[in-house]
């Protein structure tokens, strides 16, 4: 149902059943599904679709031929109800594709608030995107992909399933991710990626002090330029850095992580290149 308050171009096909805020535009040739919901003051710019049962929230830009809410690229998957749950204040621009989810997990592909996604990213079924990602175009996540905050994947990038992207990570053009990216961290290359230390100039903008940066570059020393296996850089990481929330951050993604981090460096493709 329409708020009166809404603008619906004619050439619009919006179900009766969808639920539309107010102040929401609905473009030309746009099409709205019966369970969406789209929250207050959204746009949709022409040729948008929204399907399946998905909830957008306020304030967002959705750019020409979006699709979001669509079924899930899963051979297994049946018509089951499952969702697709934007937040508010993104901006996702041209031909921007978000899948709704499988039954795998919990039944919802989620994408937070304040980011911005490019031309032409994918967003597959089951993935969670955290708060004030950007996704560069052509950025693609594989199913059950997780993003956290702040992270930034640039252009024709693709990520693995049940990959993991922590914390202000920066993950350079065009590179192929198929384990797990440590939160804070620069990682680029294809099969396989590599670590090119800290993303220290992502964490600088992001108003990290000098000290916080010293102790994520003491226990990335440890993690990927010691030596060290992963098991005996953790309990170095334990034993000689401070308690704080990047170190439990840190550790703690570390032990969640079921494929591994990308550990290769930019040195030792130096080295095998030599």
């Amino acid at each position: 149902m329409a708020s009166d308050k809404a603008v619906i171009h004619p050439a619009a096909v919006v179900d009766p059943a969808a639920r539309i805020g107010e102040g929401v535009f609905i473009g030309p040739f746009c099409v709205i599904g019966p369970h969406a919901a789209i929250g207050p003051r959204t746009r949709l710019e022409s040729h948008v679709v929204v399907e399946g049962w998905t909830t957008i929230g306020a304030d967002n830009s959705i750019g020409m031929f979006s699709v979001l809410g669509t079924p899930p690229q899963d051979v297994g998957y049946k018509g089951e109800e499952t969702r697709v749950v934007i937040g508010d204040r993104n901006v996702l621009r041209e031909y921007v594709t978000v899948h709704r989810a499988t039954t795998k997990e919990e039944r919802l592909t989620s994408l937070g608030s304040d980011n911005y996604i490019m031309a032409n990213a994918h967003i597959a079924h089951d993935c969670r995107v955290g708060n004030r990602v950007i996704l560069i175009n052509g950025a693609t996540l594989g199913g059950h992909v997780h993003v956290g905050d702040e992270a930034m994947i640039s252009a024709f990038t693709g990520i693995h399933q049940f990959s993991r992207i922590g914390r202000y990570a920066f993950i350079g053009g065009y590179s192929v991710i198929t384990q797990d990216v440590l939160p804070f961290s620069r990682v680029v290359g294809q099969r396989p990626a590599r670590v090119f230390g800290m993303n220290i100039v992502g964490l600088r903008r992001k108003g990290f002090g000098r000290e916080r940066i010293a102790a994520i570059k003491e226990m990335f020393h440890l993690l990927f330029y010691s030596g060290l296996n992963t098991a005996q850089a953790v309990e170095a990481i334990r034993t000689s850095v401070e308690p704080g929330p990047d170190r439990e951050e840190i550790l703690g993604f570390t032990a969640a992580s079921k494929r591994g981090l990308i550990k290769k460096t930019a040195e030792s493709w130096e080295n095998e290149s030599d």
